[in-house]
């Protein structure tokens, strides 16, 4: 599923564009970010993709989404 990741002071939200849900991530398996799992304040968790650590944000990405809520 493509997520957008943006930050907004010193956390992460990330948008859905197809749901049009914007929500806080309020969990992460990594603190980069990437190449694990994100829980999303609804109670949505993604798999996120490896990514460099000093990827420029926004960004869209391929994300698999693991658990909570309707796909």
């Amino acid at each position: 599923m493509k997520i957008t990741i943006r930050k907004k002071g010193d956390a992460f939200e990330a948008y859905v564009p197809k749901k049009d849900l914007e929500e806080k991530v309020v969990a992460m398996e990594h603190p980069t970010l990437w190449g694990g799992w994100i829980r999303l304040a609804n109670g949505w968790t993604f798999q996120m993709p490896d990514n460099d650590p000093e990827t420029p944000l926004p960004i869209t990405v391929d994300a698999r989404k693991t658990s909570g809520g309707e796909d």
